[in-house]
């Protein structure tokens, strides 16, 4: 049936004189799908269209007229840029009021998909302020020439907060493929309210200690939800003691083991307690594997070189 449709689709005119030539000899509709090997129903609207019209030449049409000029697309796009935490639904409504012509949020979301801009969860991070992008800047310089065996010999030590609260993050921003980084796709935030339970971990190349925990309420400096780590970091190997500043998330390759908890959390009902969230954490803790944490490990250098590509800022790690 595929290969029917598009033979009818490409059925040019001469194809179809020959088939109005041969039913008007008196031949049935089946044998002439049949001889042509299209389908039946092809044969049978082509007739009638010649019985109604007398003619078999397809028809065009120029298709539905646009519901927006080419000045409602720019600005329906520069709505979106100028706020884009607008819905399509509210960009449709301010348009509207502007030009007196309804516009549906369907067509909004057309022009701006073709205008390159897309619905996408902003990035969140931990605000950083001047201070924090030079001392950021400062930690990857000293270290950018460091190899992947002596990143090897390095304890990472971090601790995160997993909330018993939802935060669903329906929240949508309206980017262009590629900025996902910039400040203006990203919503500053580094606290969290509700219960949970702070979580503590050391990894190493080769290693990793058992998860440790402080239950209860928010502790100030430690508080924080699952994808972002600003407190301070501790790298301790058999040379030295350093530290990763505080409000520094990309230099720490533990964010992203708090994230891959934090997914898996996320595809699980809500737990009741902080007993049942600590048991929840833990078991996903244990099924990662070392891999997964050499792999992180491995990341150092390249994260380093992203920090101080842009000069301190956020990155993509």
């Amino acid at each position: 049936m595929a290969n029917n449709q598009s033979v009818r689709r490409h059925l040019d005119a001469f194809t179809r004189g020959q088939i109005i030539g041969k039913l008007e000899e008196g031949r049935s509709v089946t044998s002439v799908a049949a001889e042509f090997g299209i389908a039946h129903s092809i044969v049978s609207r082509l007739w009638r269209q010649f019985q109604t019209t007398g003619t078999a030449i397809r028809g065009f049409s120029s298709g539905r007229p646009r519901g927006t000029t080419p000045a409602d697309d720019r600005y329906i796009a520069l709505q979106a840029r100028r706020n884009r935490r607008q819905t399509a639904g509210e960009i449709a409504r301010h348009t509207t009021q502007a030009t007196g012509r309804p516009i549906s949020r369907f067509t909004v979301a057309r022009r701006l998909h073709g205008g390159g801009l897309f619905a996408r969860r902003p990035v969140r991070c931990v605000p950083l302020t001047p201070a924090h992008r030079r001392r950021r800047s400062l930690w990857c310089r000293e270290h950018r020439n460091w190899r992947d065996n002596e990143w090897g010999r390095v304890l990472f030590t971090d601790e995160s907060r997993f909330s018993l609260s939802c935060d669903s993050r329906h929240i949508h921003i309206w980017t262009e493929r590629g900025t996902r980084n910039n400040l203006f796709n990203i919503i500053k935030r580094d606290f969290f309210g509700g219960r949970g339970v702070i979580v503590r971990v050391d990894i190493m190349l080769g290693s990793r200690t058992d998860l440790h925990i402080s239950q209860g309420g928010s502790s100030p400096g430690t508080a924080i939800v699952t994808r972002i780590t600003p407190d301070h970091t501790v790298l301790a190997s058999a040379y030295m003691i350093f530290k990763v500043y505080r409000c520094c998330p990309g230099q720490s390759p533990i964010k992203h083991v708090w994230d891959v908890i934090g997914r898996r959390l996320q595809t699980m009902p809500l737990p009741c307690s902080d007993d049942e969230l600590w048991q929840m954490v833990e078991r996903e803790w244990r099924a990662i594997p070392q891999d997964t944490i050499r792999t992180l490990i491995d990341s150092m250098p390249r994260r380093v070189s992203s920090c101080i590509a842009v000069r301190g800022g956020p990155t993509s790690y």
